[in-house]
């Protein structure tokens, strides 16, 4: 039985990608030490997935910012915008990722979204009008024939077209299948990725795979059209190359066939979040003529793979098709494992019990390599008893690990979550008389402006926090020099003009791990890192047990913040949903009932802050889309109608003079504004630099009760942005919203930026600001 991964982390086990590049941003290394690092990653890698023994290693799974990017350029979707830069290749990439301000002009990067039901940010292709596609690139060539010069061979992997055109805009933000030249995009297509085929049958590859995750989306009756009439064209090239299907994050019931009836070589099934993929098989059964990749082993979450369940899936494939009619199987992940850290090996304090229940990215291999052995003994020729299965030494292993309990349990907890009632989930009065109030209680001038939050955590805050976790300085050291910080925030906010400041959060390591560290039932790897986009990297933390807040988290340092200004100071709170979406859950109980104990101690904190005195409370949910199910159909059942409660239950016990905010970032939200505003919030920042503002539509139409922040500059990237064009998106939204509805912020928090950079971007914000508020004065005075 064969063995085959998705994809592999590219950051390294000790995060070598990441400063390798950064070190590359900031000058102090130069291309072709990037280029060396980027080398020494992906042979290192390939080495760790060889010698796990996996049969279809993946390459062109690693990527120096974003694998959708890539495509992009090796199609030759590169805007003039960019290529008139004149930079070199990787210049050129990076000017797409974060923009670029310097001697050869001013450009904007391109827009950010979430990878489908991941905290994966991939980069949206723009297809510009007159810009053919073409195969463009080396890239995934270069690095097969690496890989085959060290001695492995590898299945390459790319984004497929259907999902690569599924999720790429035109210019004006809009989806570019919907656009009227979408039939010559497709025949581009269809014929690059047949040059790409044809490349590698020359090469001589065994296997290329094309990764088109989009099937699980809600499929129209045209969409399957272009489907098929996209791989007919191009699997009419293949050659003797087999071209393996690879699909994740659910199941593809609308493509179902048309995948088993096109002349794919094999298919790969999610059958993690894609359950109902096996309902499929039950319904058509499955080609004997193509391999099965069966996706059993959970490449989004850390827990071993239970493979008495696993089993019982292949046995049912098995049953399905028949003895002598059932396909090859092979056993591999539900998605890449890019989405989970690297190894467990070197988390040498995580509690041995614990341990002893995790998979991270390394240590899944060797699970699928178990797993393969055990169904090629039992599953497909069903010879084996079960005694002779449960006396294999991997298999009693993992049994005695999986029945083992874990979780720590708080009877209190349980008891709050199981009498919760309605009451809890509803704050009054209603949000326009909320507003009303709230004019007295913080009084604000018309256009608002604020930041979502954090400020930069440069390398002395990090060195401060490093100091003290060593023991180098004592913790009331500690504190006075982060209250020094929060007192240069505060004057700096003050002196720009901000009406609503924040306290830097200098305080916090991560806005998910600092309230986990604060809360029981979470733990904490040391390493274990997973990329979010670029370089920015996330810890989440493991909920391993019941919920329950030790005591207040932040009030000392809200109180402190607002004893220096007479302007109201946000409280910063991370939103239960965040927390848990950002979090690798519990596997045990429904992830209801974990929102709901998370939530329980975030509204203590809450009403705390507001017995403090704190006059607005932000309650950051900048998550709340990522878990949405990929299908419409799923939304409620089994998300947004625990979602939103969870949300609404940190703050219905506040007073209506407290305002509270929230904010969400780096995803679509158009389809769900009005799920949006159930969540009764003040005020709703978003991001939408990048996204051109789509969401002012989406309000407008969606009669929005709360007020709004649409962000006006992008900080994901490193260029400041022009008073000019802060003032346009300001303009923007209020052709869309009234004014006395509307906020200013940027994007998202500033923790990834610089002092200098951040300083002058608010600076520039702020002169808009007022520029906004005189023309609006002037055209009501006339």
């Amino acid at each position: 039985m064969l063995t085959s991964i998705h994809g592999y982390p590219r950051m390294g086990a000790a995060r070598e990608l990441k400063f390798a590049t950064e070190s590359f941003f900031s000058g102090q290394s130069d291309e072709a030490s990037l280029l060396a690092t980027a080398r020494t990653l992906r042979e290192t890698h390939w080495r760790e997935v060889a010698e796990s023994n996996i049969d279809l290693i993946p390459s062109n799974d690693f990527s120096h910012y974003d694998a959708m990017l890539d495509t992009a350029i090796l199609l030759g979707a590169v805007p003039r915008r960019y290529r008139d830069l004149g930079l070199s290749a990787l210049g050129t990439l990076f000017a797409m990722a974060r923009g670029y301000q310097g001697p050869h002009g001013d450009v904007k990067a391109l827009p950010l979204r979430k990878w489908f039901s991941t905290n994966y940010h991939y980069l949206v292709p723009e297809l510009e009008e007159g810009v053919p596609l073409s195969l463009s690139g080396e890239k995934p060539f270069d690095e097969f024939l690496e890989a085959r010069a060290l001695g492995i061979e590898t299945r390459p992997t790319l984004i497929g077209p259907f999902t690569f055109l599924a999720l790429a805009h035109g210019p004006d933000g809009t989806a570019s299948h919907t656009k009227g030249d979408a039939s010559k995009r497709e025949e581009e297509l269809a014929r690059v990725y047949g040059d790409i085929l044809s490349r590698f049958a020359a090469l001589g590859a065994k296997w290329v795979a094309f990764d088109e995750s989009a099937l699980a989306l809600d499929l129209s009756a045209s969409d399957l059209t272009r489907f098929e009439a996209l791989y007919r064209k191009i699997l009419e090239r293949k050659g003797a190359v087999r071209v393996l299907l690879q699909t994740s994050f659910g199941d593809i019931r609308d493509a179902y066939k048309s995948a088993c009836d096109l002349p794919f070589d094999g298919i790969a099934l999610d059958f993690i979040e894609g359950t109902q993929n096996l309902d499929s098989i039950r319904a058509h059964g499955f080609p004997k003529d193509k391999l099965l990749v069966a996706g059993l082993v959970n490449g989004k979450n850390i827990w071993k793979n239970d493979y008495a369940k696993s089993l019982a899936v292949i046995r049912e494939i098995a049953h399905i098709c028949g003895k002598g009619t059932c396909p090859a199987i092979a056993i591999g992940t539900s998605c890449s494992l890019l989405h989970v850290p690297h190894t467990v090996s070197r988390e040498d304090s995580l509690d041995i019990g614990l341990r002893s229940h995790l998979a991270f990215a390394r240590e899944k291999l060797a699970e699928i390599k178990e797993l393969a052995e055990i169904c090629e003994i039992s599953a497909i020729a069903e010879t084996a008893a079960i005694s002779d299965i449960e006396r294999h030494p991997a298999y009693a292993r993992n049994r005695a690990v999986t029945r083992e309990p874990i979780v720590k349990r708080n009877d209190e907890t349980q008891r709050l979550v199981a009498s919760l009632g309605e009451r809890d989930w509803t704050r009054t009065p209603s949000v326009a008389e909320r507003a009303e109030i709230q004019a007295t209680s913080v009084p604000l001038p018309g256009l608002p402006a604020t930041t979502i939050g954090s400020f930069p955590q440069t390398s002395e805050i990090k060195s401060l926090r490093a100091h003290r976790r060593k023991g180098d300085i004592g913790e009331a050291e500690y504190r006075d020099a982060i209250k020094g910080h929060i007192q240069d925030c505060i004057r700096l906010q003050e002196r720009l003009g901000l009406d609503v400041l924040v306290h830097g959060e200098f305080e916090r390591n991560d806005m998910v791990e600092y309230f986990g560290e604060n809360l029981t039932g979470f733990t904490f790897t040391a390493h274990g890192w997973v990329q979010s986009y670029g370089t920015r990297c996330v810890k989440p933390p493991i909920v391993s047990g019941d919920v329950a807040r030790n005591g207040p988290i932040t009030v000392e340092w809200s109180r402190f913040a607002q004893s220096l200004t007479e302007k109201p100071v946000k409280g910063m709170l991370t939103g239960p949903v965040t927390i848990l979406n950002w979090s690798f859950p519990r596997e045990d109980i429904p992830l209801a009932q974990c929102a709901f104990q998370i939530a329980l101690a975030i509204r203590d904190e809450a009403l705390d802050l507001e017995r403090a005195g704190i006059r607005v409370i932000q309650i950051d949910e900048a998550a709340l889309k990522e878990r949405l199910p990929l299908r419409k159909e799923d939304w409620k059942r089994s998300y947004l109608d625990w979602a939103i409660p969870a949300f609404r239950l940190t703050h219905s016990r506040l007073k209506a003079e407290t305002q509270v905010h929230t904010h969400m970032c780096y995803s679509e939200f158009e389809e769900i504004a009005g799920d949006i505003d159930a969540m009764d919030a003040d005020v709703i920042s978003f991001e939408a630099a990048r996204s051109a503002q789509a969401i002012l539509t989406s309000i407008a139409e969606s009669g929005l009760r709360a007020r709004v922040g649409p962000g006006v500059y992008d900080i994901h990237s490193p260029r400041i942005p022009t008073v000019c064009e802060i003032g346009d998106a300001i303009t923007r939204a209020l052709s869309s919203v009234p004014a006395a509805q509307l906020w200013v912020n940027p994007d998202c928090g500033l923790k990834t930026r610089e002092d200098a950079e951040t300083e002058a971007s608010l600076a520039n914000m702020m002169e808009a600001v007022f520029l906004a508020r005189a023309k609006i004065t002037k055209e009501s005075a006339s």
